[in-house]
């Protein structure tokens, strides 16, 4: 089976766009494909019911995908201030349990995560925690248009540090033409400073709530590479 934790190394670097193209990508080359969210925070109230904005935007670029949470917060802080302000503990282990019991129904499970590995669950547990109890590998996604070359290097190392398993990095939301020195040369400068590899490129994307899924689908194809992102040999690949 396959599982792959995506992070991102700020809030906004896009790492529920890139997650919801794997999904998509994996469950078109004819893996059964999950997205598992453990904590959403930001929930909204549509049509009576409350709803994870990320995994209804997995459900946007692919209805068959099944989606799945542990915790659903309508706070937009970070996890353990919301779930504070919310009466509510997020106990690692209902989340490890969850884990365990969606992963056995699919051949590839992707685990969306919060605002970081840095950022808080509960008390004295960190994403970087959670992810090194599920003992998966992670896809860190990095914006060059928000983070700092600085900042995405001191993300990966410290990661690492700790004993997180980073299977490689993608580069989203790439304008066309770089005029930014620091930008143009992040690629270059993370594969030198970290021992982390570039496993993928994806453009820039003017209005993600109107992409076509087949568009992104496309775009994950061409712009990622997916036997590295997944560590497995993809035979409709080869082909």
């Amino acid at each position: 089976m396959l599982e792959l934790f995506v992070s991102g190394a700020e809030k906004n670097s896009g790492k529920t766009f890139i997650t919801a193209g794997l999904a998509a990508t994996m469950q078109s080359l004819g893996y059964s494909t999950c997205v598992y969210k453990p904590v959403q925070t930001g929930a909204i109230e549509k049509s009576g019911f409350i709803q994870a904005p990320d995994l209804a935007f997995v459900k946007f670029i692919d209805p068959y995908i099944k989606t799945y949470f542990s915790y659903l917060l309508k706070n937009e802080a970070i996890p353990l201030i919301a779930a504070e302000l919310e009466h509510t503990y997020i106990n690692k282990d209902v989340i490890f349990q969850d884990f365990a019991s969606i992963k056995r129904e699919f051949e590839c499970t992707l685990i969306d995560g919060t605002m970081g590995l840095a950022t808080p669950l509960a008390d004295k547990f960190l994403e970087q925690d959670l992810v090194k109890m599920l003992e998966v590998p992670v896809l860190l996604v990095v914006s060059p248009s928000e983070n700092s070359v600085n900042n995405t290097l001191a993300n990966i190392n410290q990661a690492v540090a700790s004993g997180v398993k980073i299977r490689g990095v993608i580069i989203n939301d790439c304008q066309e033409v770089i005029h930014d020195l620091n930008i143009k040369s992040m690629p270059k400068l993370i594969e030198k400073y970290t021992d982390t590899k570039i496993l993928g490129v994806m453009p820039h994307i003017e209005n993600l709530k109107k992409i076509n899924p087949n568009d992104l689908i496309s775009n994950v194809l061409t712009g990622i590479d997916i036997e590295s992102v997944f560590d497995v040999k993809i035979a409709k690949l080869e082909l």
